[in-house]
């Protein structure tokens, strides 16, 4: 089975994309809500436990974590050393179910692939990208978005440029969704060696 992670910038377009993977019938994990999971599950004890306060009737509070961690280096690596194993295990599971299974290609679903290391537990890595104006204003689109707060997080990841010299293959969203489609289907064909995929339907 071949592990193809997926990641992009903010506002790039990859939780669109993961989808068109998915819809394409390929087992998507997707980290973001494996972590929202876990923070309704069995990393709710330790993180009460670590930050106390933080969590309510049993689920943590993530506003209430989000105010313990911010801005203190410190305190985010105590929480990183709870999740990180707790979401690596929660992907090792999900490899297993579908390599059990047969599934000739899984995808990972990685906002920070580049940033936490990750390279090297998938086999192969799309970036998802679109033109900085397109990212732009896809981001401040968002509710509470401001300058300074885009500026913040792209400050913390690394650039769209590094993301693309480092990828297996590229998806620009910039290009619409039907050629974001397409691409994903060309991918999958390549990929599994199932060349009726990469028609366009």
């Amino acid at each position: 089975m071949i592990v193809l992670g997926l990641t992009g910038s903010i506002g790039m377009g990859k939780s669109t994309t993961a989808r068109m993977f998915a819809e394409a019938g390929v087992p998507v994990h997707d980290s973001d809500e494996a972590v929202h999971r876990l923070y309704a599950g069995k990393a709710a004890p330790l993180v009460e436990a670590a930050f106390p306060g933080t969590t309510d009737a049993g689920v943590v509070d993530r506003a209430k974590l989000g105010a313990r961690v911010l801005g203190d280096a410190t305190a985010l690596k105590r929480l990183e050393a709870i999740i990180h194993p707790l979401v690596r295990a929660d992907v090792e599971a999900f490899l297993g179910r579908h390599r059990a299974a047969g599934a000739p290609l899984a995808v990972l679903d990685i906002p920070l692939l580049f940033e936490t290391g990750g390279r090297h537990r998938v086999d192969k890595v799309v970036v998802v990208t679109a033109p900085a104006e397109v990212q732009r204003q896809r981001v401040l689109a968002r509710p509470g978005m401001t300058e300074d707060k885009l500026a913040s997080i792209l400050a913390k990841q690394v650039p769209d440029a590094d993301k693309r010299r480092q990828a297996d293959f590229i998806i620009d969203t910039g290009q619409g969704m039907d050629a974001a489609r397409a691409a994903v289907k060309a991918i999958v064909a390549e990929l599994t060696g199932d060349k009726s995929r990469n028609a366009i339907s």
